[in-house]
């Protein structure tokens, strides 16, 4: 539990990302600072599931290190994920956490909202989650999943760049309303670019940059999706998310702002499909290396559909357990979202330290996924780690992949609805392999991704 603490820093409120924090204010906070001028930025950089180990290690469940041109704090373990998730004091603020990296291309996204604000557009928002809507998702998603397992056919197949592409392509379809075809394709293509420009070195637009490319990329989608709320408002919209958030109504039956219908489907598009391509990836994988289990999900996905090319129905969703145990053991062994900063607007109490108004702090779930106190032998891929009294007997915050508190993720459930409907298509169809050994190294950051794209082969059954 934090508290207030008396501090001299209390009376510094930070009110924007860009506000520093006073010199000296870390101190008595143990860590490293690092090399000069760049800190760890680059030791973080090439392996940083790898640097936070040793950092835990070396200096316990709080530590500070200098990367990235400032001072950070970790707090590591379920307590630490609690603490901030929850948030009960409303000490954090996630959007001076995320604005460093995403201010330039998803600003007013969900996840850059605070308290107030973002609790009043989360549940306008929460209308395209309601089962009318997820219903049409599920009918989009068994189409364009079935279509899609046709045309990669058996053999040798690069599986992270085709389920990146089907995803873009499903979001377009389930989140737009658009048919898969060149219209969808630059949609896709200024998503691809945001993304790629919101970790790129060069933090100005400058010519011939990653950043200028994801700046251009946001003003033609802020300029499409302008054009079709207004459209769609005045033609009435249909079941897809975009249609729904258009006409999303707040509790006083006002109509959201266009502006913030726009950042909210710009930071939805983006959050959606980089996390649900990585999770996809994740599972495929250690399913391929643990075929026992894959075996016993095409037996239970069989058994609920009734065969290969037959869809996962909507009102079935809840039936494949083992493959939603499977799907949540992949996001504890390779979180897609392996770090979660947030800005302490007051000061707080933990793990025996005052950490003050204005620091930047950060939680690391890929790290308390692999803590061997809350999940022996960690580095095992076992599903029946969910089984339901395991889970209980857990603390509820040693497993984060979707967060937690207010900002738990809007889409978790189209995410485990999409994941679903992928094997029941891919695991009556086919049996997937890889080569004896293989152990692919993985990009850890921002959202893990094999380097070489993960080889795989599909077999038919």
């Amino acid at each position: 539990m934090a508290s207030l603490a008396s501090h001299p820093s209390d009376e510094f409120t930070p009110k924007d990302w860009r506000v520093k924090l006073p010199a000296g204010a870390l101190d008595h906070i143990p860590g490293e600072k690092g090399y000069p001028l760049v800190g760890h930025t680059f030791t973080q950089l090439s392996d940083p599931h790898a640097f936070a180990k040793r950092m835990f290690e070396t200096y316990g469940p709080v530590y500070k290190v200098h990367s990235m041109g400032g001072w950070h704090v970790a707090l590591i373990g379920p307590e630490a994920n609690e603490l901030m998730l929850f948030d009960r004091g409303k000490i954090f603020s996630s959007d001076q956490g995320w604005s460093p990296v995403l201010h330039r291309l998803f600003p007013g996204g969900l996840m850059l909202l605070d308290f107030d604000h973002h609790r009043a557009d989360r549940r306008a928002l929460s209308i395209a989650f309601k089962p009318g809507p997820m219903r049409h998702y599920a009918d989009s998603l068994n189409r364009g999943i079935a279509a899609r397992m046709e045309d990669w056919g058996t053999g040798p197949m690069q599986f992270y760049p085709a389920i990146k592409q089907l995803t873009l392509d499903l979001a377009a379809d389930s989140f737009i309303g658009l048919p898969f075809g060149e219209e969808a394709d630059r949609i896709n293509q200024a998503f691809v670019d945001m993304v790629q420009a919101s970790i790129a070195p060069v933090r100005r637009p400058l010519p011939f940059t990653k950043m200028k490319k994801g700046v251009d990329g946001r003003a033609f989608l802020v300029d499409y999706f302008t054009r079709e709320t207004l459209r769609r408002r005045a033609e009435g919209g249909g079941q897809d998310m975009f249609s729904q958030f258009a006409t999303a109504e707040f509790e006083d039956g006002s109509l959201m702002d266009v502006e913030a219908v726009v950042d909210h489907m710009n930071f939805l598009m983006m959050a959606a499909h980089d996390t649900i391509t990585s999770s996809a990836t994740s599972l495929v994988y250690l399913l391929a290396k643990n075929p026992q289990w894959q075996d016993r999900l095409r037996d239970e996905l069989t058994a609920i559909t009734g065969g290969e090319g037959r869809d996962l129905a909507y009102d079935d969703l809840g039936k494949p357990t083992l493959t939603e145990m499977a799907f949540k053991e992949s996001l504890r062994m390779i979180a897609p979202v392996p770090s979660i900063p947030r800005r302490a607007l007051r000061s707080f109490e933990h793990g025996g330290y005052t950490i003050p108004a204005g620091a930047r702090v950060g939680i690391n779930p890929h790290l308390v996924h692999h803590m061997a106190e809350h999940w022996p032998d960690p580095e095992r891929f076992d599903p029946e780690r969910f089984t339901p009294e395991l889970v209980k007997a857990r603390h509820k915050y040693a497993w984060v992949p979707f967060g937690g508190g207010a900002h738990m993720c809007l889409g978790l459930h189209f995410a485990y609805m999409q994941i679903k409907v992928l094997m029941a298509h891919m695991l009556t169809r086919y049996r997937i392999e890889v080569e004896p050994g293989y152990d692919p190294d993985w990009q850890a950051w921002p959202i893990p991704q094999p380097k070489d794209g993960l080889k795989i082969t599909l077999r038919k059954l």
